[in-house]
């Protein structure tokens, strides 16, 4: 098997697991400290309790990497964690590690000293460093900054306009704002695959989005038995023009594309025939 087969198989048992191997030892740790109690040696408890909230802490770090990490993977675009958070984890594990060694188990300055130093290069090794870069599409017309902002705060509004839904109990209405979220969810991913299309698109994410937020909230603050039926069926119809809005924002971005195809497929041409 080669190396990169390896890699990939113990990158596949790491996103499945999480820190899952550090997990375990807490348990020794934890029932070697509550024997220090019962013995009633109570110095040695509390350090020993030191030790374990070290190591728990190694361990929250490096799942909550682990985890950071696979989203980072998944998403087409994506910001690298800001935080190296499996970096400090395995560097707080060697703290733990000599920590142990060295007041509780009495071992000799440096013989824990490299031992806490190869559990923290043996840790990185094994669930490896954190994203250190951006993941984002190269374009010319777009700045990553502008592009990560305004994904992420259309991102927030379709979660803000979701919740709302889930508070509002007439199925239409509920069941017309689910078909504009997924539209609009499709439009994202568009801009995601292409940055360009975030020009085009900055009235759906500046207008259309914040508008029907604006609505649900409203509606939500409103007891639905005190709407007449004007006024839902006023509702009803925004939610269609809404949804003929990112229909058409849809097929811009799509006709985009085309015209893409075309001007690559032309040039091709003019190249074969040089």
């Amino acid at each position: 098997m080669e190396a990169s087969d390896w890699r990939q198989i113990v990158r596949s048992v790491n996103k499945k697991t999480g820190a899952l191997l550090l997990k375990l030892w807490l348990l020794p740790l934890f029932v070697s400290a509550m024997v220090s109690l019962f013995a009633g040696h109570f110095r040695l408890f509390f350090l020993k309790t030191v030790g374990l909230l070290l190591w728990s802490l190694a361990t929250v770090l490096v799942s909550r990497g682990i985890r950071e990490e696979i989203e980072y993977e998944e998403a087409s675009i994506a910001q690298a964690p800001k935080v190296p958070k499996k970096l400090i984890g395995s560097l707080v594990l060697g703290i733990g590690v000599f920590y142990l060694g060295w007041l509780v188990g009495g071992a000799p300055f440096w013989r824990a000293l490299i031992v806490a130093a190869l559990a923290t290069a043996g840790t990185l090794l094994y669930y490896g460093l954190d994203p250190r870069r951006d993941k984002i599409p190269q374009s010319d017309e777009v700045s990553a900054d502008l592009l990560f902002r305004s994904l992420s705060e259309a991102r927030d509004t379709l979660e803000t306009i979701r919740l709302h839904s889930q508070e509002i109990h007439d199925l239409r209405l509920h069941r017309e704002i689910g078909h504009a979220l997924d539209k609009a969810e499709r439009i994202l991913a568009g801009i995601e695959e292409d940055p360009a299309a975030l020009r085009m698109a900055r009235k759906f994410l500046v207008v259309y989005l914040d508008g029907v937020e604006r609505v649900t909230e409203r509606y939500r603050r409103l007891e639905e038995a005190e709407i007449d039926e004007e006024t839902r069926e006023r509702l009803y119809r925004l939610l269609r023009e809404v949804q003929e809005r990112f229909d058409g924002e849809l097929e811009r971005m799509k006709a985009d594309d085309r015209f893409d195809l075309e001007v690559q497929i032309d040039a091709l041409r003019e190249q074969l025939k040089n």
